[in-house]
């Protein structure tokens, strides 16, 4: 998608060969008209999976997530992480451990909004090392629902977790692909296939 690789290059920053700072689009201020494009585009890829429900995380996945489930016309469901007083109990929980973050949070869906009839999409931010999808692919399992795949905005490539999942026969729809972070610079797989 070339509107939002345009926009990391334009607005991302390198911090490392392993994080990549997009905090002025994605994960602190949010670009709504960037947004609605990745919301089409996943609508777009997985609009023949007969989707009803869309399963994201708190809280940088929420943002595509909604805009996917307008252009879907499905209900979006994130999975909390910390303890609510209204969300105790009749739960499906796992653990993610966050690599970004450092930290290990259980995560919960309340049973009501997801079930066994659900043909579940999962969205998030980032696929890096792949915790926070098999996390709510967990969850998904737990319900008994199908899992339709996972739509990803920016995947670390050179990082397992995409290869991982793909192994386990999910469908994985990538927005951006970073092929490396080396020397300050991104580097997408599209630009060295083009090579």
């Amino acid at each position: 998608m070339e509107l939002l690789k345009n926009k990391i290059l334009q607005e991302g920053k390198v911090l490392s060969e392993s994080v990549l700072k997009v905090d002025s689009f994605l994960n602190h201020q949010i670009d709504p008209e960037l947004m609605q494009e990745i919301g089409k585009e996943f609508a777009t890829r997985f609009a023949d999976s007969n989707i009803t429900k869309i399963l994201s995380i708190e809280s940088s996945g929420i943002a595509p997530a909604m805009m996917a489930g307008l252009y879907l016309g499905v209900p979006v469901i994130f999975a909390r992480k910390r303890k609510s007083l209204t969300l105790t109990d009749h739960l499906y929980t796992s653990s993610v451990h966050s690599f970004t973050k450092n930290e290990t949070n259980d995560i919960s869906v309340s049973k009501d909004f997801l079930l066994a009839d659900d043909v579940v999409l999962v969205i998030d931010d980032f696929l890096a090392n792949g915790q926070a999808v098999h996390g709510l692919v967990d969850i998904i399992e737990q319900a008994k629902a199908q899992l339709a795949g996972v739509g990803i905005v920016i995947e670390k490539g050179f990082q397992p977790g995409g290869a991982a999942i793909r192994e386990q026969g999910i469908r994985v729809e990538s927005l951006a692909n970073i092929r490396s972070l080396v020397n300050g610079k991104v580097e997408f797989f599209s630009e060295v296939n083009a090579k």
